[in-house]
């Protein structure tokens, strides 16, 4: 017979699910043209709405947008809406295109050239501090 934990069996089971108040968040209609559109570099451009443990981006390349070898302790999305990326990841070349996904874990260093114009839509989780607090040198360089 398995044994019992006294401690979770003091309370009733409804009453121990809600041992952590839950955090409300706010909820967020944003249409992408009510949100400024940053210029980073003259091939560079991007947008973000930031949820509590979630971020989207919006980010525009030219042909030819290089975007640095770098790396961070979010996990990546990126989901192709147009044009196509190629990716230096892990010893790899891959080409991204139009409907294609690529999920980056975190710590993973990586590159990527815009091969035509693309709209790229970035999810990150955590939130990128970086982005937020404007620090994000690698991408605000000429390109």
């Amino acid at each position: 017979m398995p044994k019992s934990n006294p401690k979770s069996e003091s309370k009733p089971r409804s009453k121990r699910a809600l041992a952590k108040p839950p955090v409300s968040a706010a909820l967020q209609y944003i249409p992408w043209h009510t949100v400024p559109l940053e210029d980073l570099n003259p091939l560079l451009q991007r947008q973000f709405v930031v949820g509590q443990e979630i971020m989207l981006a919006r980010v525009l390349l030219k042909k030819g947008c290089i975007v640095p070898l770098h790396s961070h302790a979010n996990e990546q999305l990126t989901y192709i809406v147009e044009g196509a990326l190629k990716f230096y990841i892990d010893g790899q070349e891959i080409v991204v295109q139009a409907g294609d996904v690529l999920c980056i874990p975190a710590n993973m260093p990586h590159k990527a050239e815009a091969l035509e114009d693309t709209v790229d839509l970035d999810v990150f989780t955590p939130p990128r501090s970086d982005w937020i607090n404007k620090t994000d040198q690698y991408l605000r360089g000429e390109n």
